[in-house]
């Protein structure tokens, strides 16, 4: 294997990107690559923000900032530490990773500064440079190899930012949060524009892309996120073994947290577990999931409210399992506050969980409901798919680029964003038909293995990086 890529990611292991990274490094060797990441990390080995736990298997070289966390929990600014914690594309007041906009020129620069000596440190030979999202990574990389072809590699996050940033320039916005949108927006455009290669997840994001950054169409190129087809497969468990999973992650050890809490302020007794039973039968009900952050664009509050409405309508026993929400880290409205104004009973709230459970959680699972927005790509749903879950996604963004593309066999079902109705409906028809919801998992399960296998979306990742290779030499 003599072809090597340098994978850039500026954060630490926590969201959908750093999955795509390690999946797709993973399957990378497959394709001829071998793969050096440099990434953030924070916590001690074990931990699952830490980078070499997260990324075990990969040749790593992560920032540590767990000093710079420090600094912030003694009133120190993160980012003006030697080693700087990363900004965000989200706006959440207070937290340490504030938001790109809000972060001056001069800490760019000691941002691109830093990463440019850890670069120039840790960096071997490599053929081409592979960077997530639009950061001061790109910025680094110019300096130390300013030879280097770049694939940027971008997630959707950036994009919503960029689309906010602009917005709430043209509205004269002053506030602490976008004091320097203007700068930020010049310098992602510029990254943008002298990347070789953009690899985006969906269509939707194709064409953010030209609209947002303005970059040559001929130099973006669609590939979607995949799922491990060897992980995620469908698997029977009777009413008791489903149980025993919900006792564990719910009664043994409860991870939900209410607002202003901390994980196991929310915890469930035994007597709790007998809504994941009918009553009438003995067979297991009919679980709903959601997998997430409570960001805004998830709209989990939307959905808790969906449930109270539909679960009137069910035919049989039906819980919600809100499975995420990081630790302390919300926008809006928290969804345990909106369940408890709501009285809607059955929803639970499991945690925040590795990913290396969820295979495990969806065995337990029959319907996948998560009505985001603006969902760049929506990898849940896949993985979702593979195990035979069927799927309930918003008619917006990434989900219809899988979901019911063939209309003559349906496998999910499309709601109106910011439905509630749209979004109750469906979940009536999910409960209550369940042949119905057998034929559309099927159909999601066919078309998993079909289009969204990682080592054939890393084989396409790799003929892009000879694209962009071949670009320099032009």
């Amino acid at each position: 294997m003599d072809r090597r890529v340098a994978m850039g990611l500026l954060f630490y292991p926590r969201g959908g990107s750093a999955q795509v990274a390690l999946y797709l490094a993973l399957a990378l060797r497959e394709a001829g690559w071998a793969t050096e990441l440099l990434c953030g990390s924070l916590g001690s080995v074990g931990q699952r923000t830490n980078a070499a736990t997260f990324f075990d298997g990969l040749s790593v070289h992560a920032a540590d900032y767990d000093p710079a966390l420090t600094a912030f929990e003694r009133g120190e600014d993160p980012i003006a530490q030697p080693f700087p914690l990363h900004p965000s594309y989200e706006d959440r007041p207070g937290g340490a990773d504030r938001i790109f906009t809000a972060v001056s020129p001069e800490l760019h620069q000691h941002l691109a500064d830093a990463w440019a000596r850890f670069m120039d440190d840790q960096l071997g030979r490599f053929d081409v440079a592979h960077l997530h999202h639009l950061t001061p990574l790109h910025e680094a990389m110019a300096r130390v190899r300013p030879d280097a072809p770049v694939v940027t590699h971008l997630h959707g996050t950036e994009l919503k930012m960029i689309d906010r940033a602009e917005r709430e320039l043209a509205s004269g916005a002053e506030g602490p949060s976008w004091r320097h949108t203007a700068h930020w927006l010049e310098a992602m455009r510029r990254w943008a524009r002298a990347s070789d290669r953009l690899l985006v997840i969906s269509p939707h994001d194709r064409d953010e892309v030209q609209r947002l950054l303005g970059v040559d169409p001929k130099r973006v190129k669609w590939i979607p996120n995949g799922v491990d087809i060897d992980r995620f497969v469908p698997r029977s468990l009777t009413a008791s073994e489903r149980v025993q999973r919900w006792r564990r992650w719910l009664v043994e050890d409860p991870q939900g947290w209410r607002e202003g809490g901390v994980p196991g302020t929310v915890a469930y007794s035994d007597a709790d577990l007998e809504s994941f039973v009918d009553p009438g039968t003995g067979e297991a009900a009919t679980v709903l999931l959601f997998v997430g952050r409570f960001t805004e664009v998830k709209r989990v509050p939307l959905l808790v409210r969906a449930f109270a409405r539909a679960k009137e309508r069910f035919d049989r026993p039906a819980p919600l399992v809100i499975w995420g929400g990081f630790p302390g880290e919300w926008e809006g409205e928290h969804p345990h506050t909106v369940a408890e104004a709501e009285g809607a009973r059955d929803v639970f709230f499991l945690g925040w969980r590795g990913h290396a459970e969820l295979p495990e959680g969806l065995a337990c699972t029959d319907v996948m409901v998560m009505p985001s927005v603006n969902e760049s790509f929506g990898q849940v749903f896949v993985e979702a798919m593979a195990c035979g879950v069927a799927v309930i996604a918003a008619n917006a963004g990434g989900p219809p680029s899988f979901v019911n593309v063939d209309r003559s066999r349906p496998n999910g079902w499309l709601v109106e964003p910011d439905d509630l109705d749209s979004l109750a409906d469906a979940m009536v028809e999910a409960v209550n038909d369940p042949g119905d919801r057998g034929r559309r998992a099927k159909n999601g399960l066919e078309v998993t293995r079909r289009d969204f296998s990682w080592i054939s979306l890393a084989q396409q990742t790799a003929d892009v990086y000879e694209q962009a290779i071949e670009s320099r030499r032009d």
